[in-house]
């Protein structure tokens, strides 16, 4: 793979994860799962740590949501891609927000770790691993 390639498939990658986050924002499930593969698995920070499979996926929004101030914070600080012609893995540096007991808006840093496949010709994400700093 040229560096001409490469860096045309990281792009992709960054504009599919980029409208990803703002479909989260926008609270528009369909879009949130437009690019996810029917059998991917998350670990995430609150239970279930694990979710296996598309409907298991689909059900843990309900509770970011339920966590979430308006309007939604589902931020991109920095991202990083790194692409193959067929495999990819990106990383980034996100942020959130929830509700603090006394009813503020806090804000939550996380970190994002995606892993892509390329299906018919399009990448699809196979993995979704989110994380906090240990405290």
């Amino acid at each position: 793979m040229n560096t001409h390639d490469r860096q045309s498939e990281e792009t992709a990658i960054r504009v599919l994860l980029t409208s990803w986050a703002a479909a989260v924002r926008a609270k528009d499930l369909r879009g949130v799962l437009a690019h996810h593969a029917e059998d991917i698995s998350m670990f995430d920070v609150p239970p279930p740590f694990e979710s296996q499979g598309i409907d298991e996926y689909e059900e843990t929004w309900a509770l970011f949501y339920s966590a979430q101030p308006e309007p939604v914070a589902f931020d991109i600080k920095r991202l990083d891609v790194v692409a193959g012609p067929d495999v990819a893995f990106a990383y980034a540096l996100m942020q959130c927000a929830e509700i603090a007991p006394d009813g503020r808006r806090v804000p939550l840093d996380f970190r994002l770790t995606v892993g892509l496949r390329k299906v018919d010709g399009r990448w699809t994400v196979v993995h979704e691993h989110h994380s906090v700093p240990a405290s």
